[in-house]
């Protein structure tokens, strides 16, 4: 999918996004609670030179996990070795990492809930002695052969908590999750980034743009580039709220920040099926997407700004989804008069 909001960043994307990473905890706009922990738990650990305890990040796509990894690596001095949980598929993938980190080094794995099983269990002892057990040959004749690892840091970043294991929560000295930001502090965001990008832009127009940014800084600062192109190609290279508003038209996005294909499946549920109940395949057929690219991208921000519900007949639109699309619900705020009581399974 090609989505002006998607909260996943393509490749041409991610260069222009690392330019406006902040750097440092001082520079991290926004969740205050989360950085004033991670700034107790960084700072006294380098007052005892020993590496903090092992850190996990929640969080939706977008807010600033990968980013903090780095704060992290700044912070402590040390250097920084990125993988991502699909891309360990074998202990030994993941004991030729380990065994190449040198003290106080970070290891970040991002999705880390996706690691294969046999590489999690060695993470186990890797992450509680600084040691790895790597076997072998196969069979009676297999050779457990323990190796040591120098002392570091694992920081951990999932979208889907839940997914993690017992045994590896537990693991984490320290977990902090990270909300959505609200559109003021996506403003103050925005500053810093037109900034550094050398954007003239107003307040007010900064303003715009992170009222439709959903709550998520990677959306707000791809909003940013688009108008920023908007604003010199067809106004005066000033991103000020008049040509925010046009370039954001432009791009389908609206007022509430959805996109096409929000808008897409609000229709489709309203128009196509009286508001629902419908299951998630369906919708995903109505739409011309795949089933798991509505329900990870499309549905997570409707849900949470009201406009759809999810029960144990299917998916819904709401009232606020009717008033939307400029219409009137039928019988009730649910559409069909469904129990909107969100359900545990998809629905589909």
């Amino acid at each position: 999918m090609s989505s002006i909001v998607s909260p996943a960043a393509d490749p041409a994307e991610r260069d222009a996004e690392a330019s406006v990473r902040p750097k440092r905890l001082d520079d991290f706009v926004a969740q205050e609670r989360v950085r004033e922990q991670l700034e107790v738990l960084l700072h006294s650990a380098i007052k005892r030179g020993s590496p903090p305890d092992h850190i996990l990040f929640s969080g939706s796509p977008g807010l600033g996990k990968t980013t903090l990894a780095m704060i992290v690596a700044a912070e402590l001095g040390g250097g920084l070795r990125m993988t991502s949980g699909p891309a360990i598929e074998r202990s030994g993938d993941l004991a030729a990492i380990l065994t190449g980190l040198q003290q106080g080094d970070v290891l970040f794995i991002d999705e880390i809930h996706r690691i294969a099983k046999p590489a999690e269990e060695l993470l186990y002892s890797a992450m509680e002695d600084f040691r790895v057990d790597v076997v072998v040959g196969k069979g009676p004749g297999a050779t457990a052969i323990p190796l040591d690892v120098e002392p570091f840091t694992l920081v951990g970043a999932t979208t889907r908590s839940g997914l993690l294991t017992g045994p590896m929560r537990d693991r984490f000295g320290f977990v902090g999750h990270l909300d959505f930001y609200h559109a003021d502090e996506l403003a103050l965001l925005l500053r810093r980034s037109a900034r550094i990008m050398g954007v003239a832009a107003t307040n007010e127009g900064l303003a715009e743009i992170a009222g439709r940014s959903r709550g998520t800084p990677r959306i707000a600062n791809r909003l940013l580039r688009r108008v920023r192109d908007y604003a010199e190609l067809r106004a005066d290279g000033v991103v000020n709220v008049v040509t925010a508003r046009a370039a954001l038209k432009v791009y389908d996005v609206d007022d509430a920040g959805l996109d096409r294909l929000d808008k897409a499946v609000l229709r489709a549920l309203v128009e196509n099926f009286g508001g629902g109940p419908v299951g998630l395949s369906t919708i995903a057929v109505a739409v011309g997407e795949q089933p798991d690219t509505v329900e990870e991208v499309v549905e997570p921000f409707l849900v949470r700004a009201g406009y759809l519900a999810r029960t144990p007949r299917g998916r819904v639109a709401t009232a606020s989804a009717w008033q939307h699309l400029g219409k009137n619900p039928p019988n009730g705020t649910f559409g069909g008069g469904v129990d909107p009581a969100p359900d545990l399974f998809s629905g589909s």
